[in-house]
């Protein structure tokens, strides 16, 4: 006895085509074009989420960077005097310090200052 599958293929093609809902023309058409741009996406998405880690990190940085600069030091000498003080901050931490709360900002610089 023979296998048809053509319950199992459009299924199978259904998914990709519900994956593919809002492309543009035959990428959400025709199962080859709609499988490639399909796998062209997943890898856009993959690097996506690698490089939104990299763009935070430089926000954060940057934040730092021109709060610690209206306080009259550098960012580079501001995290080496924060190792030298063993304060154990993230930049992330030290980003979100300085936007909501500056006051906490400031004594963290006071500190760093008094130690050096």
């Amino acid at each position: 006895m023979r296998v048809k599958r053509g319950t199992t293929s459009r299924a199978k093609h259904n998914k990709l085509f519900q994956a593919n809902k809002g492309y543009r023309m035959t990428k959400r058409r025709l199962t080859s074009v709609a499988t490639e741009a399909y796998l062209h996406a997943g890898e856009y998405a993959f690097a996506g989420r690698k490089n939104r880690k990299r763009d935070f990190r430089e926000l954060w940085i940057t934040r730092i960077s021109e709060a610690v600069k209206l306080r009259g030091l550098s960012y580079s000498s501001f995290v080496h005097k924060l190792k030298e003080a063993n304060i154990e901050l993230d930049r992330k931490t030290l980003a979100n310090l300085v936007v909501d709360d500056p006051d906490v900002f400031d004594s963290i610089l006071d500190e760093i200052k008094s130690v050096n």
